[in-house]
């Protein structure tokens, strides 16, 4: 196994946790039609996580295109 192959993994990995942790600003009822903020601003950790995520997401597509560039 190479080097990237291990990145992939670990950032699949990150990558999932870190979309499972994200909350969503509306709640149920909101979801059902009641009354929530549809435009809601990151802020503190969440806009964190969300950078991240992203973050994590670029490094992931990276490693695989390269693994599969070096293979």
């Amino acid at each position: 196994m190479s080097i990237f192959n291990y990145i992939t993994i670990a950032s699949m990995l990150l990558l999932t946790l870190l979309i499972l942790v994200q909350t969503r600003g509306a709640s149920l009822g909101a979801g059902l039609g009641g009354a929530g903020e549809v435009n809601t601003t990151r802020r503190g950790t969440d806009k964190t996580i969300f950078q991240m995520t992203i973050i994590c997401a670029i490094v992931f597509s990276v490693s695989l295109i390269l693994g599969i560039i070096v293979k």
